[in-house]
């Protein structure tokens, strides 16, 4: 009988203490829910001593990571020297400007996150990015961008036809060709001209009696241009 009450006994007691585990166990589920996990960590370590809580407030004051500036997006090409780079940033950061890998400008980011330079570009190519730095520690490059500055006129040869030839009726229609640079496209009359890999273009052209005016346009792709402008006449 004796025995019984004892099994009696145990079988109550594992009985409660798996009843406030399982309670204890809803309890931190709830807390984590509410206040995140970070509160439960201070809270133990308040539990376990105050030393320990000096050691996290100083931990918070590291810096850990300074996030790359963001840069808002680059022309690909153009014919001006000048040009604005703007982005955003951590208003605390300072933001290094780099073109084709060198340092050329520094600034403090406003209080509303923004940024911005302007700068002179090299010809030809400029690969252009930013790095942030707070109290001395720097960021990731930001995402780059590669800007091409020419201000010179592309090459324009035009080998037919010659300016004043005469068609006759047989001869409806004109052969337009010639020669440029590479990456220039060009027009006849605002239509597109077919260009090989030489950089050969050729455009037929249809003609009306009587005078007939060709105008022949070639842009690079930073937008300068150079025009030929010829007459042809045909008479049926």
């Amino acid at each position: 009988m004796r025995k019984s009450r004892i099994s009696k006994y145990n079988e109550s007691k594992n009985r409660k203490t798996t009843i406030l585990s399982i309670i204890g166990i809803i309890i931190v589920l709830f807390l984590v829910l509410k206040f995140g996990l970070g509160i439960l960590v201070n809270f133990s370590l308040f539990l376990s001593g105050g030393g320990n809580q000096n050691n996290i407030s100083q931990s918070s004051n590291q810096i850990n990571f300074i996030a790359p500036p963001l840069l808002n997006p680059i022309i690909t090409a153009t014919n001006s020297a000048n040009i604005i780079i703007s982005g955003e940033s951590d208003k605390n950061n300072t933001v290094y400007l780099y073109i084709n890998g060198t340092i050329v400008d520094q600034t403090q980011v406003q209080d509303n996150g923004t940024f911005n330079f302007t700068e002179t570009l090299d010809k030809g190519n400029n690969q252009i990015y930013a790095v942030a730095e707070y109290k001395g520690k720097r960021s990731d490059s930001s995402d780059s961008f590669t800007v091409y500055f020419s201000n010179s006129q592309p090459t324009l040869d035009v080998n037919t036809p010659t300016d004043g030839q005469s068609f006759s009726k047989d001869q409806n229609s004109v052969s337009i060709t010639g020669k440029t640079d590479p990456g220039v496209k060009v027009t006849v009359n605002g239509f597109w001209a077919v260009i090989d890999d030489n950089n050969n273009f050729s455009y037929t052209l249809p003609l009306q009696n009587g005078d007939n005016q060709i105008k022949i346009l070639a842009t690079d792709q930073a937008g300068n241009q150079t025009e030929k402008d010829l007459k042809v006449t045909y008479s049926q």
